[in-house]
């Protein structure tokens, strides 16, 4: 997309929340000093004190809450016409805000979104955990994870890559969120239900390490299994969608795949028929992956990932949607 109008009428706080000071933050803010535009703050919400020297920067001390409740406080305090939000270990292209504001010269549009990849850096383990996501399916939105296609309108973006119009944030009370992760899905709720676009801009790139080792994985996944089927119920708009519910139906299908073994062998071959659909599919899903990573290793170890992500997130997303009536997220770091 070219830019219609002049950046110069833009000026981007960047808020960054974490817990405590770590490499990542470090590589974050030396990348972000690297950026093509430079008309920004930059505002960190660390539990404690930090001591930091960096132009533009300021330290905000929030105790021990909520990346979504950081977000806010930092959004208090921001000077910026545009909120960008980023996590501490992700890092920006150098045209992530250049190629990212343009969309906002658009008076409809409230919020750009861009993918989060995986760094060329990661280790193995943490290049098979992103790879999961590439193909539709491993995580059903392989845009949220690789520049794909062209802009277009979504209406459910994550934080890690997210900017807000300051008016359109303040004006829906911020992430005004006890759920962690998830905050951004209501937040993006709150903005399409004001009749505002959000764009899915790919070329607004920020690098996003990933988990190292399965368990790791799988513990991010369960917890976004467990919010999305809550949402799926709280927050239909934009999570009841039917490819949420797929891992769930996959792993009832297993089961009564085992049941049908033991009490009803005279079932277990019309059961049997979908197993080679699944197998396909991944079949399906290990060339794509190969195809965008160039690493048919880390292609061929996606798939077992993908496996256990299905069942894992399936068994959280149904406790999610059938079981909890009323939902209260555990700050896990």
């Amino acid at each position: 997309m070219k830019n219609m109008l002049p950046l110069d009428k833009y000026f981007v706080s960047v808020i960054i929340p974490l817990s405590c000071i770590n490499d990542y933050i470090m590589e974050t803010l030396a990348y972000i000093f690297r950026m093509d535009f430079k008309n920004f703050e930059i505002i960190i919400l660390p539990d404690d004190n930090l001591e930091l020297n960096y132009p533009n920067t300021t330290v905000i001390p929030t105790g021990k809450i909520s990346p979504a409740k950081k977000r806010d406080i930092g959004a208090r305090y921001s000077k910026g016409n545009i909120l960008a939000f980023i996590d501490d270990d992700a890092y920006p292209d150098k045209m992530w805000l250049t190629n990212a504001l343009p969309y906002f010269d658009a008076e409809d549009v409230g919020a750009v979104g861009g993918p989060a990849v995986t760094p060329g850096e990661d280790g193995f383990s943490q290049k098979v955990s992103g790879a999961v996501f590439l193909s539709k399916l491993g995580g059903g939105n392989p845009e949220r994870y690789y520049p794909v296609g062209n802009a277009k309108e979504v209406d459910d973006w994550p934080s890690v890559n997210l900017l807000v119009r300051k008016n359109i944030f303040d004006g829906n009370g911020g992430f005004d969120s006890e759920y962690w992760p998830g905050e951004d899905t209501k937040l993006c709720l709150d903005i399409v239900n004001e009749g505002k676009k959000i764009i899915y801009a790919p070329s607004a790139i920020v690098y996003h390490h990933r988990r190292t080792g399965i368990l790791s994985h799988l513990k991010q996944i369960g917890n976004y299994g467990l919010h999305r089927g809550y949402f799926a119920k709280k927050y239909p708009k934009n999570s009841l969608k039917v490819y949420y519910f797929l891992p769930t139906l996959l792993v009832l299908y297993f089961v009564l795949l085992a049941l049908a073994s033991i009490f009803a062998k005279e079932l277990l071959l019309p059961f049997s028929a979908g197993l080679p659909i699944y197998i396909a599919a991944l079949c399906c899903a290990f060339f794509d992956i190969g195809r965008k990573t160039r690493d048919f290793k880390i292609a061929l170890f996606s798939i077992y990932y993908i496996f256990f992500t299905h069942i894992w997130y399936g068994i959280r997303f149904f406790y999610g949607f059938f079981i909890i009536r009323d939902l209260k997220s555990r700050l896990r770091r």
